[in-house]
């Protein structure tokens, strides 16, 4: 979706997700270092479709040099089907906070030098959305595939914008002049939103599962 790469800034677009049949189906809008394979950093919303009848699971994952596995996964308070909603990526050097219609559903911190083995998004990343077949893990563990006589699934996108730093030439893009950039932390407001979002719709959370780490949680985990 873009050529320019970004070193932080307020990424927004809204978004109807296809309907219907779509098992296997993924829809998603992201921003992505590159390469996008391999040692890169990735911020995503994705929505993982379903068979009739069952609701679109709504997911963000983050990678970190190349690693991922820190999916959190919602069942949503609406059907992202029916109507357009607004999706918004914030990103500067003190947090990274991913909102649905001005909810945070997403907040990390950066710690990054102040807390022994935090990571945190280092990149620039370009803007990127998508629709896939993701088959292989998409819906009930892959084991319900895309049904391609059901196709064409279709996305519709608008509203989008753009409120960054470009990466190569212009100003630092830690510096505080940005407007992005005195975002240091949510509000109460934002805070309170974001608990009741995890409280009631989260149905997945990577922060909660040892057995997928072996015992051994990422240190952002303890902080988030």
């Amino acid at each position: 979706m873009s050529k320019v790469t970004y070193g932080s800034g307020m990424f927004h677009l809204r978004m109807k997700i296809p309907g219907g049949y779509t098992a296997g189906v993924v829809t998603s809008f992201y921003l992505t270092s590159e390469p996008e394979y391999g040692d890169h950093d990735e911020v995503d919303f994705e929505f993982l479709g379903n068979v009739e009848g069952k609701h679109v699971v709504f997911q963000t994952n983050v990678f970190l040099n190349g690693v991922g596995l820190r999916e959190q996964q919602f069942d949503l308070w609406f059907d992202p089907t029916a109507d357009f909603h607004d999706y918004k990526i914030l990103w500067n050097q003190h947090q990274l906070v991913m909102f649905i219609d001005e909810t945070p559903v997403r907040v990390m911190k950066n710690l990054a030098g102040r807390v022994p083995g935090y990571q945190f998004l280092t990149r620039p990343m370009k803007i990127r959305a998508s629709i896939w077949d993701g088959s292989a893990w998409a819906t009930a563990g892959g084991s319900i595939k895309v049904d391609w006589n059901r196709a064409p699934f279709t996305a519709v996108l608008q509203g989008f914008n753009v409120d960054a730093c470009p990466s190569a030439g212009g100003p630092q893009c830690s510096s505080p002049a940005l407007p992005w950039n005195a975002i240091q932390r949510v509000t109460p407001a934002q805070q309170a939103a974001y608990n009741n979002v995890k409280g009631k719709y989260m149905t997945y959370d990577y922060c909660r599962d040892k057995a997928k780490f072996h015992g051994c949680l990422p240190v952002e985990c303890g902080y988030n």
